[in-house]
């Protein structure tokens, strides 16, 4: 998609806070002219949309014209794109499943419109859950059967052992069924402790958990935990339920396994009434391979939305990749990210698989070493680029309130940064290189081998000013394959000494001790918003695995067991007091809206680290059995100290060695480059979090 912008020379191109950018890292500098050749490109796609469209705005809303719609008159209009159809037809348990008897009109531009009118006694043809499938014939006389792209509700078959595709069914409910929210949006978090979490595996039971059940059940956990915004997985229509969401079907349909779009409302509702704020993790970085019920070849053709060949297939996995640089492709996805905030209220986006997005490679077998070249090389899919620019444009521009979050690995420049200083404009980026680095600490290393400064190092490694969200494990971790790093850490002892009842047990406690740890060590240094994966902040035992052939259809690991943290006789409530007190001193100091902690303390034989961060002195002993009495610990400001928070308290399974009462009065004395010094008792495996004064 060429045009005016991206065929001038680069020194011509204004990007109006490119400045800001390059002051900031120099290091960009000498790629100022590929920034330029970015921008320009999107300056040509935003040309080329209000050239076509009114504006933007009217662009990204045309889930209203194209898809089904019931007129007031009870009439149908139906618009869609298929431009290498050569007829499109309608049918339905309307017309009683005749294939030609409802064709569509052939429209400039490869769309097709079809109107239906109301019938004789001016009822509807159509009916709330009617179901209808597109028919298209393609170039070689075959008469394909397609669910429209814009479909926005599709259930399994009643017969999931005969046809497991799904079918688009008309969502117009009654006045009396349409759930109208309640409650105001919530205003921006200052920090965000975002609580990622699945509708289907949030019951106990071994079954698919519903949107109503979550709405009573869990957002009363989320609440009471402290955090302040949560992220929907696997909400977008997917036909293979182990795919965890990531193999999306149907985008503008929210899945119908977890029930109905008014009870999807009502959920989003719910938290809003909690002052939550919704993520939706949004996949568009490909799509399902299906036919029937997908959006792969719907038109009869390989490319409609999707490149052709091999560009346009992701190897690893199995999916369809967008072309980005189409217009009707740019119609189809920004509409579906308006679609979610108009019609559902969501707050923000979280973009799956960005890295994808980005590079021609899709990321698979690239190490990212840090070198910029990898950044504005041959191997960059500009077109990527620059559709997540305009994403971020439009929704920033039409939502300030809005926050988007992107997947990715492999830390590109100003991908956190506004577009209109040459930035990919997202607020946040994922801190995927640090449970790696846990992971690989419990994997690999003893504990007196692990290295303070590599721990700080992978903790703080960010880019300035663009924001980070830190976190010990995701869904990505928790996953069959893997293991929690409460099972890393405890593994097969979780099954006979989690209770309070039973003899003390040495690696129960080691694992408390450090998941506690490892949680706020990576929580108040890790960055500038916090995540954790529903059930982790227990320490939920075992691994993540969906119903599938291979483990015969078991839904015994695609479930949360929430009786473990409300059983008061199990130790699992040590870690979730825990996970609380994080969040709520959080809340009360607000370190993640904080400037970046400044680390006074890495010691790598005592295994001491310690860091200041919004007026709190944070100390670590990682040290295996090592404890320190009047250790010295530097401070800028004089006064009496008293310790916040404590994880050796008996309320978070720890031994009760430390006297919390016990001020600590400074010495003017430097130490660890800071003007004064305190010093403590730390023992071995705890962390102490200190404040000045009696606030």
């Amino acid at each position: 998609m060429g045009g005016k912008y991206s065929s001038m020379d680069p020194a011509d191109i204004q990007i109006p806070n490119l400045k800001s950018l390059l002051d900031r890292d120099p290091y960009l500098k000498p790629y100022k002219n590929e920034i330029k050749k970015r921008y320009a490109l999107f300056k040509d796609y935003l040309e080329k949309i209000e050239t076509g469209e009114k504006d933007l705005d009217s662009f990204s809303k045309s889930y209203m014209k194209f898809g089904i719609h019931l007129n007031e008159d009870n009439s149908v209009s139906i618009k869609e794109w298929a431009p290498g159809a050569e007829q499109v037809f309608l049918t339905g348990d309307f017309n009683n499943w005749a294939k030609t008897e409802n064709p569509f009109q052939k429209l400039e531009y490869g769309k097709w419109e079809l109107f239906i009118p109301p019938n004789n006694d001016g009822t509807c043809q159509l009916k709330h859950l009617s179901e209808i499938k597109i028919i298209i014939k393609d170039k070689n006389g075959q008469y394909l059967e397609r669910l429209s792209p814009w479909a926005t509700y599709v259930t399994q078959a009643n017969n999931p052992s005969n046809d497991t595709s799904y079918k688009q069914r008309l969502w117009v409910p009654g006045p009396d069924q349409l759930y109208i929210p309640k409650y105001p949006k919530p205003k921006k978090p200052r920090s965000l402790r975002i609580y990622e979490c699945h509708v289907g595996i949030a019951t106990q039971e071994c079954r698919v958990g519903t949107y109503s059940e979550f709405t009573t059940n869990i957002i009363p956990r989320i609440v009471k935990q402290g955090y302040n915004a949560i992220q929907l997985m696997a909400i977008m229509e997917h036909a293979y339920y182990a795919s965890f969401g990531y193999q999306v079907t149907s985008f503008y349909a929210a899945s119908s396994r977890f029930g109905t779009p008014e009870e999807l409302k009502q959920l989003v509702d719910e938290a809003h009434r909690n002052n939550l704020y919704v993520f939706l993790d949004v996949v568009h970085s490909h799509a399902s391979k299906n036919t029937l019920d997908g959006l792969n070849m719907f038109d009869g053709t390989e490319a409609c939305f999707f490149h052709s060949g091999y560009k346009g297939q992701h190897p690893l996995w199995d999916s369809r990749l967008f072309n980005y640089g189409d217009y009707e492709v740019l119609r189809f996805l920004l509409s579906n990210l308006r679609w979610y905030i108009e019609e559902y209220k969501f707050d923000g986006f979280r973009f799956d698989g960005v890295t994808s997005m980005l590079y021609h490679s899709r990321g698979m077998g690239q190490g990212f070493s840090g070198h910029y070249d990898e950044y504005y090389g041959l191997n960059v899919d500009v077109e990527g680029v620059v559709y997540l620019m305009l994403a971020n444009h439009m929704l920033h521009e039409l939502y300030p309130e809005l926050i988007t979050i992107a997947e990715d690995v492999s830390g590109m420049p100003g991908l956190c940064r506004p577009v209109n200083e040459g930035g990919v404009g997202f607020d946040y980026r994922l801190g995927m290189a640090i449970p790696d680095k846990w992971i690989k600490l419990l994997k690999e290393s003893k504990d007196e081998d692990w290295n303070m400064g590599d721990i700080v190092w992978t903790l703080t490694n960010r880019r300035w000013l663009e924001k980070t969200v830190a976190y010990v494990e995701s869904h990505d971790q928790a996953l069959v394959g893997d293991k929690t790093v409460a099972f890393w850490l405890m593994d097969k002892e979780m099954y006979s000494y989690m209770s309070t009842l039973s003899p003390q047990n040495s690696v129960i406690t080691r694992g408390i001790a450090l998941h506690n740890m490892i949680v706020l060590i990576t929580h108040s240094l890790g960055g500038e918003a916090f995540l954790n994966f529903m059930g982790n902040e227990f320490g939920h035992p075992e691994w993540l695995d969906f119903p599938r052939q291979g483990n015969n259809e078991n839904y015994n690991y695609a479930r949360r067991q929430w009786n473990l943290i409300d059983d008061e006789l199990l130790k699992y409530k040590f870690m979730g007091r825990w996970d609380a007190a994080v969040n709520s001193l959080e809340e009360k100091y607000g370190w993640l809206s904080s400037d970046p902690a400044y680390v006074s303390w890495k010691h790598e034989d005592d295994k001491i680290i310690t860091f200041e961060r919004a007026n709190l002195v944070f100390v670590f002993n990682f040290h295996p059995y090592k404890s320190f009495a009047d250790y010295p610990v530097g401070v800028n400001q004089p006064g009496k100290y008293k310790i916040v928070l404590n994880s050796d308290n008996l309320e978070f399974g720890g031994d009760d060695r430390i006297d919390i009462n016990v001020l600590h009065c400074t010495k003017p004395e430097p130490f660890a480059n800071r003007l004064h010094r305190i010093f403590i008792y730390i023992p071995s495996r705890t962390t102490i979090v200190y404040k000045l004064g009696n606030n």
